[in-house]
């Protein structure tokens, strides 16, 4: 199954798929009441994707809720271990969609996909949205999973960022990586030996994924000969990396592993930084 959706694809609105809108920030649910796409559940990234960490510097500002969490509140929104589901959010699929669609199949519900292009698909294609709160029915308990596979911790990050053989990539704009700017972290710079590879540039203008094609080639430059699953992904706490996650899916990349602690906990454990003016 491929990992994205379009808007016109009659399988987002059939009456078995479940819908969910992700949204992130303190004015989320007044977004989400503005206007969403129909039958479509109201998620947080910040209540329902993560924990609330007591110091980020363990497990960075979004770490992973617990699995049982995790797996009830799968169970409050109706969903069963055969559901098909359909995400989104409000920018481009690069906060809370992708790191929903990340979740499940990280604890094996690999039937998931997220809208192509997000909201903005949808108004883009003049679709009428919905203001009303949409409550959906629970089911029974969904199973709590084993894991999230495909992570990796502080300690492997930092025996990665120097082996020839593997790649960690920084998907945060360069003048965050460069260490010009940080407008949410402690002290701005990158891990050294990490690449720089924004994850905009997965995107067209109108705010949908590039071809598998082109996304294959613009990875490929990056990742070299690397195997994939020598591959580490992160970003400032590990959700728009779900979003670079999610397009080397649909280039036919699988294996990746996601720091979800990201540089929102590496600067925060006395590590050495680099930055482009101390050249690490």
């Amino acid at each position: 199954m491929s990992p994205l959706i379009e808007i016109t694809d009659p399988r987002v609105f059939d009456p078995s798929t479940i819908i969910i809108d992700v949204r992130a920030g303190a004015n989320a649910h007044e977004r989400y009441l503005a206007g969403h796409l129909p039958n479509a559940i109201f998620a947080t990234l910040d209540d329902d994707l993560a924990e609330h960490p007591a110091d980020p510097a363990i497990g960075g500002r979004h770490p992973l809720p617990s699995l049982q969490d995790f797996a009830a509140t799968l169970s409050r929104w109706g969903i069963k271990p055969d559901s098909h589901i359909v995400v989104y959010d409000d920018k481009n699929g690069a906060m809370g969609g992708a790191r929903l669609w990340w979740m499940l199949r990280s604890i094996g519900h690999t039937n998931v996909q997220v809208l192509n292009g997000g909201l903005k698909a949808a108004t883009d294609e003049g679709m009428e949205l919905s203001t009303d709160e949409y409550k959906p029915t629970a089911t029974g308990p969904y199973p709590i999973p084993k894991e999230f596979s495909h992570t990796v911790d502080i300690e492997e990050v930092k025996a990665a960022a120097k082996a020839d053989h593997r790649v960690v990539i920084d998907v945060r704009e360069g003048q965050r990586y460069l260490g010009y700017i940080e407008p949410l972290d402690l002290v701005a710079g990158h891990i050294p030996g990490a690449v720089n590879l924004f994850y905009s540039t997965s995107l067209s203008p109108e705010g949908k994924y590039l071809t598998s094609q082109a996304l294959a080639t613009l990875y490929k430059d990056t990742i070299g000969d690397v195997k994939p699953e020598d591959v580490i992904v992160h970003c400032g706490s590990g959700v728009t990396a779900c979003h670079t996650l999610l397009g080397m899916e649909h280039a036919g990349i699988t294996g990746p592993k996601l720091y979800v602690g990201s540089w929102s906990e590496w600067s925060r454990r006395d590590l050495p930084i680099a930055t482009e003016a101390n050249g690490l």
